[in-house]
Parts: structure tokens; sequence; C-alpha cells
């Protein structure tokens, strides 16, 4: 019987979520099944785009959370 994976499961592959044995049944579908390779490419390369993005807040959220700290009248650090 063979296994079909899901999106899910490809997930858990890139971040090592799995056991050795559900790692080599995927690889082994990845090697036979085009579609789930073609998917497995795409979710990799997303991941590692999302890796990369630098999150900061805007300077109007830095603002905001510096003068309701100073409303607060603890002493400042």
């Amino acid at each position: 019987m063979i296994k079909s994976f899901t999106p899910n499961d490809l997930i858990r592959y890139i971040y090592q979520e799995m056991s050795e044995v559900e790692q080599e049944l995927l690889m082994q579908a990845l090697h036979s099944d085009e579609a789930l390779m073609q998917e497995y490419i795409e979710l990799l390369s997303t991941v590692e785009f999302l890796e990369q993005v630098k999150l900061q807040p805007s300077e109007k959220v830095v603002k905001a959370i510096k003068k309701m700290a100073q409303s607060t009248g603890l002493p400042q650090v």
C-alpha cells in the first residue's frame, strides 16, 4: 500500500518533524511522484523566502509604545 502525502506532511518533512520511517517513505514518494516533488520544491522555496523576511514595527507603533511606557510613571531602564 502506498501512502499518499499531504502538503502538511511536506511541511513536517521540511522542518524535520517526521520519524525516520516517515522520512524514508516520503523520499520514496518524492522520487516516484513528479507532482508531489513539484509541490515539495514550491513549499521549500516558500519556507526559505519566509525565513529571510525581517519584520520591524513601524515608527508610529514604536512611538506609541514609548509614549504609553512614559505615562506609567515607572523608572526608565
